[in-house]
Protein backbone atom coordinates (compact mmCIF):
# COMPACT_ATOMS: atom_id res chain seq x y z
CA UNK A 1 0.00 0.00 0.00
CA UNK A 2 1.30 3.46 -0.91
CA UNK A 3 2.12 5.94 1.81
CA UNK A 4 -0.69 8.25 2.87
CA UNK A 5 -3.44 6.55 0.94
CA UNK A 6 -4.87 3.53 -0.73
CA UNK A 7 -3.55 2.07 -3.98
CA UNK A 8 -5.22 3.63 -6.99
CA UNK A 9 -6.78 6.48 -5.01
CA UNK A 10 -4.47 9.14 -6.43
CA UNK A 11 -4.32 11.21 -3.23
CA UNK A 12 -4.09 10.98 0.47
CA UNK A 13 -6.92 10.15 2.80
CA UNK A 14 -6.98 13.63 4.37
CA UNK A 15 -7.75 15.31 1.05
CA UNK A 16 -10.41 12.76 0.30
CA UNK A 17 -12.07 13.38 3.69
CA UNK A 18 -12.02 17.15 3.08
CA UNK A 19 -13.68 16.63 -0.30
CA UNK A 20 -16.34 14.40 1.25
CA UNK A 21 -17.03 17.00 3.95
CA UNK A 22 -17.41 19.71 1.28
CA UNK A 23 -19.78 17.47 -0.69
CA UNK A 24 -21.79 16.73 2.46
CA UNK A 25 -22.15 20.45 3.21
CA UNK A 26 -23.24 21.13 -0.38
CA UNK A 27 -25.75 18.27 -0.15
CA UNK A 28 -27.23 19.68 3.06
CA UNK A 29 -27.58 23.11 1.44
CA UNK A 30 -29.10 21.56 -1.67
CA UNK A 31 -31.60 19.52 0.36
CA UNK A 32 -32.72 22.62 2.25
CA UNK A 33 -33.13 24.52 -1.01
CA UNK A 34 -35.03 21.65 -2.63
CA UNK A 35 -37.37 21.33 0.34
CA UNK A 36 -38.27 24.99 -0.06
CA UNK A 37 -38.86 24.57 -3.80
CA UNK A 38 -42.32 24.16 -5.24
CA UNK A 39 -43.50 22.31 -8.33
CA UNK A 40 -46.85 22.39 -10.03
CA UNK A 41 -48.59 19.85 -12.23
CA UNK A 42 -52.01 19.65 -13.81
CA UNK A 43 -54.33 17.06 -15.28
CA UNK A 44 -57.27 17.22 -17.63
CA UNK A 45 -55.83 20.07 -19.64
CA UNK A 46 -55.50 22.26 -16.54
CA UNK A 47 -58.82 21.26 -15.00
CA UNK A 48 -57.02 20.18 -11.82
CA UNK A 49 -53.73 21.69 -10.69
CA UNK A 50 -51.62 20.54 -7.75
CA UNK A 51 -48.73 22.38 -6.10
CA UNK A 52 -46.23 20.34 -4.03
CA UNK A 53 -43.08 21.33 -2.16
CA UNK A 54 -39.77 19.50 -2.02
CA UNK A 55 -40.86 17.75 1.17
CA UNK A 56 -43.60 16.13 -0.95
CA UNK A 57 -46.30 18.02 0.93
CA UNK A 58 -49.34 19.05 -1.09
CA UNK A 59 -49.60 22.82 -0.76
CA UNK A 60 -52.56 23.55 -2.98
CA UNK A 61 -55.10 21.86 -5.22
CA UNK A 62 -57.06 24.00 -7.66
CA UNK A 63 -60.12 22.52 -9.34
CA UNK A 64 -61.79 24.25 -12.26
CA UNK A 65 -65.53 24.53 -11.58
CA UNK A 66 -66.32 23.09 -15.01
CA UNK A 67 -65.13 19.62 -13.95
CA UNK A 68 -67.23 19.49 -10.78
CA UNK A 69 -70.04 17.20 -11.84
CA UNK A 70 -72.00 15.46 -9.06
CA UNK A 71 -72.90 12.78 -11.59
CA UNK A 72 -69.23 11.97 -12.30
CA UNK A 73 -67.31 12.20 -9.05
CA UNK A 74 -64.97 9.41 -10.17
CA UNK A 75 -63.60 11.54 -13.02
CA UNK A 76 -62.80 14.37 -10.61
CA UNK A 77 -61.12 11.94 -8.23
CA UNK A 78 -59.04 10.56 -11.10
CA UNK A 79 -58.00 14.07 -12.19
CA UNK A 80 -56.97 15.02 -8.65
CA UNK A 81 -54.99 11.80 -8.26
CA UNK A 82 -53.29 12.28 -11.63
CA UNK A 83 -52.31 15.88 -10.83
CA UNK A 84 -50.93 14.95 -7.39
CA UNK A 85 -48.98 11.98 -8.75
CA UNK A 86 -47.51 14.10 -11.55
CA UNK A 87 -46.45 16.81 -9.08
CA UNK A 88 -44.78 14.21 -6.85
CA UNK A 89 -43.01 12.72 -9.89
CA UNK A 90 -41.71 16.20 -10.77
CA UNK A 91 -40.33 16.63 -7.24
CA UNK A 92 -38.47 13.32 -7.59
CA UNK A 93 -37.08 14.38 -10.97
CA UNK A 94 -35.98 17.74 -9.56
CA UNK A 95 -34.18 16.05 -6.66
CA UNK A 96 -32.48 13.47 -8.90
CA UNK A 97 -31.36 16.16 -11.33
CA UNK A 98 -29.84 18.28 -8.58
CA UNK A 99 -28.16 15.26 -7.03
CA UNK A 100 -26.57 14.34 -10.38
CA UNK A 101 -25.19 17.88 -10.64
CA UNK A 102 -23.71 17.66 -7.16
CA UNK A 103 -22.22 14.18 -7.42
CA UNK A 104 -21.12 14.46 -11.04
CA UNK A 105 -23.30 11.51 -11.95
CA UNK A 106 -21.82 9.15 -9.35
CA UNK A 107 -24.37 6.61 -8.19
CA UNK A 108 -24.44 6.97 -4.40
CA UNK A 109 -27.40 4.96 -3.06
CA UNK A 110 -29.34 6.22 -0.06
CA UNK A 111 -28.60 9.92 -0.42
CA UNK A 112 -32.31 10.76 -0.63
Amino acid sequence: MARGGFPGMGGNMGNMMKQMQKMQKKMEEMQKQLQESEVEASAGGGAVTCKVNGKKEVLEIIIDESVVDPEDVEMLQDLVMAAVNEALRKVDEMMESEMRKLTGGMNIPGLF
